[in-house]
């Protein structure tokens, strides 16, 4: 019989196909895991509506799933309350800036629905002294920065 410590676990082997040294509870997007009788639900939210990596985790999900003997599976999507930057793990965000890629360092104001802002730190060297030189990035939850200091470009995992 499985229960939901094993089901948590496989999980953790999941990636994200957009950025693969996390995993989808890294990045906070696994809202419940519940079992009914044979049937596991996981509840999972897009990082943002309409986020195409969201049918591959489906996907991948049920694929790990079927590979610890799980038969019955139903993956439900959860657009409310809508995903928050603020749910990805410590660990997530450090895996992130050791891969190069500078992690989300604003949170929330819930009661505003606002973000406080700071300064992006160089991934590479630590530097503060950074700039924007896009909005966007390789996907839409990045942007593009440049550090002043080290001269290195690289991606900021946009904070929402």
């Amino acid at each position: 019989m499985v229960n939901e410590q094993d089901i948590y676990q496989a999980l953790a082997a999941v990636s994200d196909p957009e950025v693969p040294v996390l995993s989808i509870l890294d990045l906070g997007i696994v809202r419940q895991v519940s079992i009914n009788e044979n049937e596991v639900v996981i509840t999972i939210t897009p990082t943002y509506s309409g986020c195409p990596a969201m049918d591959v985790i489906a996907t991948n999900i049920r694929m790990v799933l079927l590979s610890k003997g799980i038969k019955s599976i139903r993956i439900e999507n959860q657009l409310s309350p809508a995903w928050t930057t603020d749910w990805m793990s410590f660990e997530g965000k450090k895996k992130l800036a050791d891969y190069g890629i500078a992690p989300p360092t604003r949170k929330a104001k819930q009661s505003l629905g606002l973000f406080e802002e700071d300064m992006v730190p160089c991934p590479k060297c630590g530097s503060h002294n950074t700039e924007m030189t896009s909005a966007f990035g390789a996907t839409a939850c990045k942007s593009l920065y440049r550090c002043k200091s080290c001269l290195e470009p690289f991606e900021h995992f946009k904070c929402h």
